[in-house]
């Protein structure tokens, strides 16, 4: 299984922090915010890993990453996206890197406490289909939300005024080969983008996606709001203590 970094985006919610940098260049306590997923993914077993960035930006990347030297890997791969065309728009690029096998797909503004591991070992004994990972959340409104009958998730409502689940779908996603042929069929959203849950919804009309809880605190950074939280919750847990590179 392969890893995918989507760090793209023009970060417009955080300026005018993002009016110089890429928002996942911001630090959250002491590291960059991108250190974040890449590490998860390590973490995860995951050691082919793509970044996908784009903006004005992208090459203080490859200053800052470099080969990934850091997180203990021989290399690491980019690519560039251009524009704001959503999620799936971006994942899209990563079709190459992919080469026929699954992936795993993180947000680049995530930030966890616990650990992948476990649900990346679920998806590697499940083989086919897709995998969410959801987290309780106080406001799901903001996040896609997973309609659930029993432990079934029969749909995905992105940014529902009224949730129908206390659940987040979070930035983490696992899919087969098959994720890049839904993309090519998917028509852009009222936003103009490419949307990732109309990627899972079709996972789902499959009957091919399965879901795992988040352990530990789960925080997006994409906001002012939660980015001074991830710093927070970053700094009381203790650095030492999270799956972040030394």
């Amino acid at each position: 299984m392969k890893g995918v970094v989507l760090a793209g985006g023009l970060g417009t919610r955080l300026l005018p922090l993002t009016k110089v940098t890429n928002k996942h260049l911001l630090p959250v306590y002491n590291r960059p915010m991108i250190y974040y997923p890449i590490q998860a993914l390590v973490d995860a077993g995951v050691t082919e890993i793509m970044l996908v960035t784009g903006g004005n930006n992208a090459g203080d990347f490859l200053k800052l990453l470099g080969n990934g030297k850091e997180f203990g890997l021989k290399h690491l791969n980019y690519t560039y996206q251009e524009g704001e065309g959503g999620i799936a728009d971006a994942l899209r690029l990563a079709e190459h890197f992919a080469d026929g096998e699954s992936i795993c797909v993180v947000l680049g503004d995530n930030i966890i406490q616990g650990s992948i591991a476990k649900a990346a070992d679920h998806f590697r004994r499940q083989r086919r289909g897709a995998k969410i990972l959801l987290k309780e959340v106080k406001d799901p409104q903001r996040f896609g939300v997973p309609v659930l009958e029993g432990e079934r998730v029969v749909k995905i409502e992105e940014k529902p005024l009224h949730p129908r689940s206390p659940y987040a779908v979070t930035g983490i996603y696992f899919y087969d080969p098959q994720v890049f042929g839904f993309i090519r069929s998917l028509r852009p959203s009222a936003r103009g983008e490419l949307e990732i849950t109309d990627v899972n919804n079709a996972y789902i009309e499959t009957g091919m996606l399965t879901w795992d809880l988040l352990e530990g605190w789960w925080t997006d950074a994409g906001t002012i709001e939660s980015l001074y939280l991830a710093n927070q919750l970053v700094g009381q847990t203790g650095a030492n203590n999270l799956n972040v590179a030394a």
